[in-house]
């Protein structure tokens, strides 16, 4: 794994989702950053000692968090509120990137799932 990998995701993503992707990559490096950044399952993801605790991705209509734990985002309850999800993604707005603060809760409650 390794930063230039998700460089180069993000080159072939186009604007404005690869800017508000960007700005996801610098909150989620803000809260954890001495995680290993890469690709998994084709997608950019950031492990902490060993495990992949963070991710990203864009499709046609959305950009995706993914926490990669089915048990985050249920978690998070009011903090959602607004936006759409599967049990394993965070759906938002290609041209809005998701709160520092927001960020900050979801790799928290991440983290905790591995302290158990």
């Amino acid at each position: 794994m390794s930063a230039e990998e998700v460089d180069g995701y993000l080159r072939g993503i186009d604007e404005p989702e690869r800017r508000t992707l960007q700005q996801l990559r610098e909150s989620i490096l803000k809260v954890i950053p001495d995680a290993e950044e890469g690709i998994s399952y084709g997608m950019p993801a950031f492990r902490v000692q060993g495990k992949v605790v963070a991710g990203f991705a864009a499709f046609k209509n959305h950009l995706s968090y993914l926490p990669h734990s089915g048990s985050v985002l249920d978690r998070l309850g009011d903090d959602l509120a607004g936006y759409s999800m599967t049990k394993g993604s965070l759906h938002f707005a290609i041209d809005e990137p998701l709160p520092d603060r927001l960020v900050e809760r979801l790799i928290s409650v991440r983290l905790s799932l591995e302290d158990r």
